[in-house]
């Protein structure tokens, strides 16, 4: 008797409706086409456009400094002053001189006046019989050579203003102010020292005019020409994009490679930039095709497998994936899946084929 009773209370449980499942909440992408370039990882530096020695424009003895080693400048701020003493006696006799030209000028022009008031006397008696011939002969020559001097005055004061000019620069070029924005980064030498024209001074690097430059081995130039936009990557971990410039018509025997220039844009960085610091470049080697490709964080690995939950008629279902290259935040399909499929990329860590499905939203 016992033993039916159980067995029909076992019968009724398994004549019971089971309990539904609860829905899992998820978030899903789409399975769509994006365009693909392959490439390839080349090391390349930040150059500075604009670095070098700033020379002396004149002689002299060094009389200070105005900057130290690593001080940032902007365009024509005052590096470093020469002796003026000297420079400053020039174009005071340059000065001097053009004064003296200009006053002789003034004695030409009042020559020339008194000897015109005597030609026009001598004009005056040409019908009297007083007139001589050979007199006024003299007095016109008298102009004559007067207007001369006047002009030889204008040259002499043309040469005079000039010598002052050159003077004027000369002194002004005792300052030797800073040819572009930027760093200095080493004193060439020091108060006291006597330079020559020419002489280094100091050493800047302008580290806000910055370019990229790499080394690029001829088989992977085909997908490079001026205007092609490439990843760069810096040694900071932070990725940003640089712009094809120029690449140099000249191909180094040994390594096979040629120049590359572009321009960088830079966004933010952990670190400031260095002239000569190394980049990584993403160098495309073929031309852009279109792929099929996922969202990464949809990628699952269950079993050794790469696997993919779809979202299906409100049911996970588990797809084995084959995938290809990275392309930013998203896989390559090669195989599994098809354009248009909801992809799980949130809340799939613990789905099981079969569990129904919520879903809050699309990953844009």
């Amino acid at each position: 008797m016992a033993l039916a009773v159980a067995a029909l209370s076992l019968a009724g449980l398994s004549s019971a409706p089971r309990a539904q499942a609860p829905e899992v909440l998820v978030r899903v992408d789409e399975v769509r086409q994006v365009p693909l370039t392959q490439s390839v990882p080349i090391i390349g530096r930040i150059v500075a456009q604009r670095l070098g020695v700033v020379a002396a424009r004149v002689g002299g003895p060094v009389a200070a400094f105005k900057v130290e080693v690593g001080d940032r400048v902007e365009a024509g701020q005052i590096l470093a002053e020469l002796d003026q003493a000297i420079l400053k006696a020039k174009r005071d006799i340059a000065a001097g001189r053009l004064a003296e030209a200009q006053a002789e000028k003034g004695k030409n022009l009042a020559e020339v006046t008194l000897a015109k008031q005597d030609f026009k006397r001598m004009e005056g008696l040409r019908k009297s019989a007083a007139f001589n011939e050979a007199r006024y002969d003299d007095s016109r020559q008298q102009v004559a050579i007067a207007q001369a001097g006047v002009h030889q005055a204008d040259s002499a004061i043309a040469s005079a203003r000039a010598d002052l000019d050159l003077a004027e620069i000369n002194l002004n070029d005792a300052r030797i102010n800073a040819p572009y924005a930027g760093v200095v980064t080493e004193r060439l030498t020091e108060a006291g020292a006597y330079v020559q024209s020419g002489d280094p001074m100091l050493r800047m690097i302008g580290d806000q005019l910055l370019e990229l430059e790499a080394e690029v081995p001829f088989q992977n130039l085909a997908g490079l020409e001026p205007g092609v936009e490439v990843a760069v990557a810096l040694d900071d971990g932070t990725r940003h994009t640089a712009v094809v410039r120029a690449i140099l018509p000249s191909e180094n025997p040994l390594t096979r490679t040629r120049t590359v220039r572009l321009v960088p844009n830079i966004g933010q960085t952990r670190r400031s930039l260095a002239h000569d610091q190394s980049v990584t470049l993403e160098v495309p080697i073929g031309s852009e095709r279109q792929v099929l490709s996922v969202h990464k964080d949809a990628v699952i690995v269950q079993g050794g497998q790469k696997m993919v939950y779809v979202a299906a008629d409100g049911e996970a279902q588990a797809r084995t994936v084959i995938l290809g290259d990275a392309i930013g935040s998203r896989f390559e399909v090669r195989e599994g899946l098809a354009a248009g499929d909801k992809a799980v990329v949130r809340g799939n860590e613990r789905l099981r084929p079969g569990d129904k499905l919520s879903v809050a939203g699309e990953s844009s």
